[in-house]
């Protein structure tokens, strides 16, 4: 039996109806993309605000311009964070955007019309039949025959500690590996502590807990903004062997230190009494001294932050936080937070050696309140949690 090559008709036709095929599901995924977040009656500005990826890329991802992005890893990252946010299937948008990867690059018409091989199925089979033989009996002689070699025990693999000479680094790091960052004449380590479902960055100010395309801000020096953006370039989760690729880019305004300053200092509040109907005291000192306040999210959660009576950083803090998310927020005089679900996340309190928990209110409610320093006639000092107004 003689097999016969398809006549080019038949061939292009083909090539046709694949191309028609997938260029529809190619149109889909901008549009499945941008009718979702309509859906959900949500504008540009806010996704950007509530997954930190820019309104460029949001965009960019809409229209299905990926040429915007500066590479592959971006592509994807962004497009898992933005699946996620509006509750679409993730895997079928990374199918959509891989289908349009290979319409862009089609197959050759010469490679289509190459003529099948003439060969008869028999000597095909004999030929593959007589190459597996050979293989097993090669393997087989080789596990006989080799000598013995003493088991080798690999090596514990050594931290790197890295530094940022400029304004910006990429590197690969590792778990142990650190980054040192000059700026105003001080050292700041970051150290990559963890990779699971997402990397876990160590910074002065509090531990950074980022997936893959995400950015974090943190605040540096004595007069600090958030002033160094770390941003995951490469990451797979639950895979520590291949580590992660971070990059730090540090703000030109800190870096020249064009910024202003505010020189009043606010003093803690004194009251004349503590523990009314909007105040509850989670615990007392006879002095103020700094607290960490330790949030761990048991859910989806938009949550602010704001520290008080610190001129160095006011700066208001905002982020869309998701399951198995932490943040530890340091103070010395109180913190201003608001939370759109009081019970999204389970709140403890860090000051003088011992923890306090912390519960903000009931499920699903909003919740702006301060936590700050109080002190009363005596002169004693308690650390309390001071409900607002949701305007406040």
């Amino acid at each position: 039996m003689i097999l016969r090559p398809l006549p080019i008709c038949t061939i292009i036709s083909c090539s046709e109806i694949l191309i028609r095929s997938g260029g529809n599901s190619l149109e889909s995924l901008g549009v499945k993309l941008k009718a979702a977040r309509e859906e959900k009656n949500l504008n540009l500005d806010q996704v950007g605000r509530e997954t930190n990826i820019s309104v460029r890329y949001l965009t960019a991802l809409e229209t299905e311009n990926f040429s915007d992005f500066p590479g592959e890893p971006y592509i994807t990252g962004f497009l898992r964070n933005y699946g996620t946010y509006l509750d679409l299937d993730v895997q079928e948008l990374l199918s959509l955007y891989r289908a349009l990867r290979i319409q862009e690059q089609p197959v050759p018409v010469e490679q289509l019309l190459k003529p099948r091989s003439n060969l008869p199925k028999i000597l095909i089979i004999l030929a593959g039949s007589l190459a597996v033989l050979g293989v097993v009996g090669g393997v087989l002689f080789y596990l006989i025959t080799r000598p013995k070699k003493p088991v080798e025990v690999q090596a514990e693999r050594i931290p790197v500690e890295y530094v940022m000479d400029g304004s910006s680094l990429e590197r690969r790091l590792f778990r142990g590996d650190t980054v040192l960052v000059s700026a105003e004449g001080s050292q700041y380590k970051f150290e990559l502590a963890g990779l699971g479902e997402a990397a876990t960055i160590g910074t002065p100010v509090g531990s950074v807990i980022l997936d893959l395309g995400q950015e974090g801000k943190v605040a540096l020096g004595d007069d600090g903004f958030a002033n160094l953006t770390i941003t995951i370039i490469d990451f797979v989760k639950n895979n520590p062997g291949i580590g992660v690729l971070l990059r730090l880019d540090m703000e030109s305004a800190f870096a020249s230190g064009e910024y202003a300053l505010d020189d009043e200092m606010i003093p803690v509040e004194a009251v004349s009494a503590v523990g009314n109907a909007n105040s509850r005291i989670v615990f007392s000192s006879p002095n103020a001294y700094p607290f960490t306040l330790q949030a761990s999210f048991q859910g989806y959660c938009m949550f602010r932050w704001e520290i008080l009576f610190e001129r160095d950083r006011r700066d208001r803090n905002e982020r869309y936080f998701q399951r198995t998310d932490e943040l530890n927020i340091q103070a010395q005089n109180g913190i201003r937070i608001w939370t759109s679900n009081a019970q999204a996340a389970r709140f403890q309190v860090i000051g003088g050696g011992q923890t306090y928990p912390l519960e903000l209110g009931a499920p699903g409610e909003v919740v702006v309140a301060d936590l700050r320093w109080l002190r009363n006639e005596d002169n004693r000092y308690s650390l309390a949690l001071v409900r607002l107004e949701a305007g406040n």
